[in-house]
């Protein structure tokens, strides 16, 4: 009857997750499911996702309890038809979680890991994760202020297809040495110009988040031979507001509870904030000289409260294709900071999305970058 039985397996929504934690099952067992309905709130260390049912069936055991954390791959529930009986259930259980045992033993210390790497570029140590290879231009990816390379666990392992997708920690951040420097714009954007040369990238497409899309731009001003595409997702530098309140919060936070309230800002659906990623951001909040560092971003990038870059000059001058997008509901950099840019930039604005459209609409936006590189590739043949 091993035919009648399917099993349902904690799903890999990122590049970077190993395991989930079973936040909630939202269907009971021996309810009848359909392919795409909502089946479990799985949280991982940097959002919470809704899993949905990628089968037809009766949900005959939650295998997994509320509470449970278990490695990618693993045994969470199980589809059946009503014939098949508790038994047959019960046996094929045990063939599963022993042949998944076996499996991860097997792997062992011989399996390839796909995971970030360290390198000294220009007196800093930057952790670094480039994925993909090809022989289409590489993509580089730079997150926004308190964020690191994890905030593109649902984009760069989708995008790595025909090219390299390098993420990677701004100093200051993430796994990187926290060294910032003076803490502006111009200041990442030259660590960012010798990470290029370290990886022998001579030109690339860039996608940059928030404080990232501001390095970005910053980028695109004083190397402009060096960037083919600009992707800007809510960037820094469009206009002088700024959510002081998470800025701050997120620097002086120092309880999960606390935290959380904060990390919501992000998001339009708050539910997508667990605790696991505030847990996450308050671990590399302790490291040494980690909250220094936020504090000489902040003081550099937003002083009195405010952003201190004007990068509408430089986005209206550059002849590079950019691509923005903002969510319509982002409750950090107003939307309307988008509004009187010259009409050759390419602008979506995505409905009921908050300041992260890379986890909110993740499909969306590996979707329109797709494009923008596409574009920039077209347009770079025709000349």
């Amino acid at each position: 009857m091993t035919q009648d039985i399917t099993p349902i397996t904690m799903p890999k929504f990122g590049l970077a997750m190993t395991e989930g934690k079973i936040a909630g099952w939202m269907v009971s067992p021996d309810a009848d499911i359909k392919t795409g309905d909502e089946l479990v709130d799985i949280e991982t260390s940097k959002i919470t996702n809704t899993f949905e049912s990628p089968v037809t069936g009766r949900l005959r055991r939650q295998v997994a309890s509320n509470g449970e954390m278990l490695p990618v791959g693993a045994l969470i529930g199980v589809v059946a038809d009503a014939a098949v009986t508790d038994a047959d259930i019960d046996a094929f259980i045990t063939r599963f979680q022993a042949d998944f045992a076996a499996s991860s033993t097997d792997q062992g210390a011989d399996a390839k890991t796909d995971e970030p790497t360290t390198l000294t570029v220009g007196g800093h140590t930057l952790r670094v994760h480039d994925r993909g290879e090809g022989d289409e231009i590489p993509l580089l990816l730079i997150h926004g202020f308190g964020g690191d390379l994890k905030n593109w666990m649902l984009n760069q392992a989708a995008l790595a297809q025909g090219r390299r997708v390098i993420a990677f920690d701004l100093p200051g951040h993430g796994g990187s040495s926290k060294d910032v420097g003076p803490g502006t714009l111009a200041f990442f954007a030259e660590v960012t110009v010798q990470l290029l040369a370290e990886l022998g990238l001579t030109r690339v497409h860039v996608m940059g988040h928030s404080l990232g899309g501001g390095i970005a731009l910053t980028l695109a001003h004083v190397a402009p031979q060096s960037v083919a595409s600009l992707t800007l997702i809510a960037p820094a530098g469009l206009g002088p507001q700024i959510n002081m309140d998470f800025i701050t919060g997120f620097i002086e936070a120092d309880r999960v509870r606390t935290l959380q309230d904060v990390l919501k800002y992000l998001v339009h659906d708050k539910t997508l904030i667990g605790r696991r990623m505030a847990d996450d951001v308050l671990r590399y909040k302790r490291l040494d000289g980690a909250e220094a560092a936020l504090r000489k971003v902040s003081a550099a990038c937003f002083p009195n409260g405010r952003q201190g870059d004007d990068l509408r000059p430089v986005l209206e001058a550059t002849r590079i294709p950019v691509t923005l997008v903002w969510g319509q509901e982002d409750e950090i950099l107003p939307v309307a900071q988008s509004e009187g840019l010259p009409a050759g930039i390419v602008c979506h604005i995505l409905p009921d999305i908050g300041h992260m459209p890379q986890l909110e609409a993740a499909d969306t936006l590996n979707g329109l970058v797709t494009t923008c590189m596409k574009d920039a590739s077209l347009e770079k043949t025709a000349s």
